[in-house]
């Protein structure tokens, strides 16, 4: 494609996103510094429109972009803009005062969906990409023991197990030492073995009781518990005057369900992912684009974010507040530790 069908292009993504309105050739000769008349640009737009990336929805009208367009923009064109002052404040103070995981989360995704305008998700850190920081083992009656691990990430697990032998004061001591030395700072999918070692210090009555400990330590390490994401910013959605309340209605109905989330998170990674409506596998979100990154410590992907809009959304904008606020979540685990 030629540089300038690629300007017209880009010109087009811009008004349309900047007015909501379809775009003529006129506006483009006047708006832009392309220096090319109006008929050369209509020239060009004939030839986009035969590449399927505009398109004219009413006989007299202007174009509008086609999802194959702003694919094209986002894969070729666009660049990420540099946040204002106002938002790089924000992003760098909105964790302050966050007194632990559940706080850190939901000022996230409120950043989120103030600083982009679109509905926000942020799932939580994933339990099995998480490091130990601590067990706890805490008796509430001689036979009765509440068990709590703790992960770099700020979860907070806990069971209540039923003991079939009692655990003296000393020996549960000796087994809370010797459980944090086997397996903190080690990644929960890797401490099994090294908690199964810890038995062969028991005899055989406290053994039982060890071993029903150790147990349920190695099945909250490796289990998959529903993984939760929340959501803030639907109201953005009514945003926009060129959606019917139906249409509105079918996206909010489709972020209702959870499972619905963690799928559109499932596959970010370190890199920026933008998913362009007919692109995504829900139904109802077809006429939404979705921009999604992880988070995480040194390369290691804990959860991940995103942004939900419509498909005329400002990409640039967009992706960069998506990285900003992946990036500064990841350090302030890591500085958490």
């Amino acid at each position: 494609m030629e540089s300038r069908q690629l300007e017209i292009l880009r010109a087009i993504v811009d008004e349309y996103v900047a007015t909501e309105e379809p775009v003529g050739s006129k506006i483009i000769s006047e708006k832009s510094a392309l220096g090319i008349s109006s008929a050369t640009i209509r020239n060009e737009m004939s030839i986009l429109e035969g590449q399927g990336l505009i398109t004219q929805p009413h006989t007299s009208a202007g174009r509008i972009p086609t999802d194959k367009g702003y694919r094209l923009f986002v894969d070729k064109i666009a660049t990420v803009k540099p946040l204002s002052s106002a938002e790089r404040r924000a992003i760098e103070t909105f964790l302050e005062g966050a007194n632990d995981l559940d706080d850190i989360v939901m000022r996230t995704v409120r950043l989120l969906a103030q600083v982009t305008k679109q509905v926000a998700v942020v799932q939580y850190p994933l339990l099995t990409k998480s490091r130990v920081r601590h067990i706890e083992l805490v008796l509430l009656t001689p036979s009765r023991l509440m068990l709590v691990l703790i992960t770099t990430t700020g979860r907070v697990e806990q069971r209540v197990l039923e003991l079939p032998y009692e655990l003296s004061d000393p020996l549960l001591a000796d087994l809370r030492h010797r459980l944090n030395a086997a397996v903190v700072g080690k990644a929960m999918s890797d401490v099994g073995q090294d908690l199964e070692a810890i038995l062969a210090h028991f005899g055989k009555n406290e053994r039982t009781s060890t071993a029903l400990i150790i147990s349920n330590l190695i099945e909250m390490a490796i289990e998959r518990p529903e993984e939760k994401v929340v959501l803030a910013g639907a109201a953005n959605l009514a945003r926009s005057s060129s959606e019917s309340s139906a249409e509105i209605h079918g996206v909010l109905e489709a972020l209702e369900e959870q499972i619905v989330l963690l799928r559109l998170l499932s596959d970010a990674g370190d890199t920026m992912r933008v998913r362009i409506g007919t692109e995504q596998s829900e139904s109802g979100l077809q006429r939404t684009s979705l921009v999604s990154m992880g988070y995480g410590i040194d390369g290691n992907s804990l959860g991940a974010l995103g942004i939900i809009g419509p498909t005329r959304m400002d990409y640039s904008s967009s992706m960069s507040a998506v990285n900003a606020v992946a990036r500064y979540v990841g350090r302030f685990l890591m500085d958490s530790q």
